[in-house]
């Protein structure tokens, strides 16, 4: 091997895949209906934060819906947060989640989600399938309450 391929070689960093579970299965809380996940996501939420600023999370999940991560993906300003798609799968496959719910709350108070929500949660549906990582559900919260878009029938998941 020629000599600058040495240095080209050795100027490359090694990936490899490493998991250590903290929590054991029998320990995870079940996440079994959008209250649950809005009870776990509102424990979780800076309430001095809610009614500010915008924020994204993800309850990642393992395969018989129980909570293994609540994950913050971005925080933005008051009427919006950047969302990129790249993260939040990421985020789902180095916590090995076999499923996400998605989540953003609205500093308004209107737990009415926009025409932007549900076209993002449309396109996430989509690569969720891709990737064999299904979105369960995208809640849009304020520390009043909640909207579901699956139960609200703003979008249709298609298992």
């Amino acid at each position: 091997m020629a000599l600058h391929q040495k240095k080209l070689c050795g100027s490359f960093e090694e990936v490899q895949l490493i998991y250590r579970n903290k929590t054991k299965a029998k320990d995870r809380l079940s996440i079994k209906s959008p209250q649950e996940a809005y009870a776990v996501l509102l424990e979780s939420w800076d309430k001095d934060q809610i009614a500010l600023v915008e924020e994204f999370k993800l309850l990642l999940l393992d395969n018989r819906l129980r909570l293994m991560s609540v994950a913050p993906i971005s925080k933005g300003g008051i009427s919006g947060t950047l969302l990129d798609p790249r993260i939040v799968f990421a985020t789902a496959l180095k916590r090995r989640a076999s499923s996400i719910i998605m989540a953003h709350n609205h500093p308004s108070g209107d737990t009415t989600p926009s025409q932007a929500d549900i076209q993002l949660t449309q396109e996430f549906i989509q690569a969720g399938k891709l990737l064999q990582i299904p979105i369960q559900d995208h809640l849009v919260i304020t520390d009043e309450g909640f909207c579901s878009m699956v139960t609200d029938n703003h979008v249709l998941l298609e298992f």
